[in-house]
């Protein structure tokens, strides 16, 4: 699936999903809903069935060959990340990365790393030009 062309984003409940396939890779539907509990209940038979959709969407591949059917991201995690922050920042702030950022940093206590991370990012932006 190419997020390029006409791309299918997911529902909060498939991010979710996604970000935890991301981080653990092929994994069971009884293993994403135990991992989904830890934070707040969900059924079995939920998560399986939005499973099934992200399937038929195309948002991951099932392995059926075993016993346990298995899934895996069919969107690489930057890729995905970065279709939607750039669809964010079209809708929410008019296409500007300048407000977002100035949103974010306004309203969001950033921590002193994250400061210094923010400031090596700009200086090698700054270089690039």
């Amino acid at each position: 699936m190419s997020l390029n062309q006409n791309p299918v984003m997911p529902t909060d409940s498939e991010l979710e999903i996604l970000q935890l396939l991301w981080e653990h890779g092929e994994s069971s539907v009884r293993f994403i809903n135990e991992k989904l509990n830890l934070k707040r209940e969900v059924g079995y038979t939920t998560t399986l069935k939005i499973m099934q959709i992200m399937n038929d969407k195309g948002l991951v591949k099932r392995n059926t060959g075993q016993k346990i059917h298995l899934y895996k991201a069919a969107l690489q995690e930057n890729k995905a990340k970065t279709t939607m922050v750039n669809e964010f920042i079209t809708n929410a702030f008019n296409g500007s990365a300048k407000e977002l950022v100035m949103h974010a940093l306004g309203h969001h206590k950033a921590t002193a790393n994250e400061l210094e991370e923010i400031k090596a990012l700009i200086q090698s932006l700054e270089k690039q030009s």
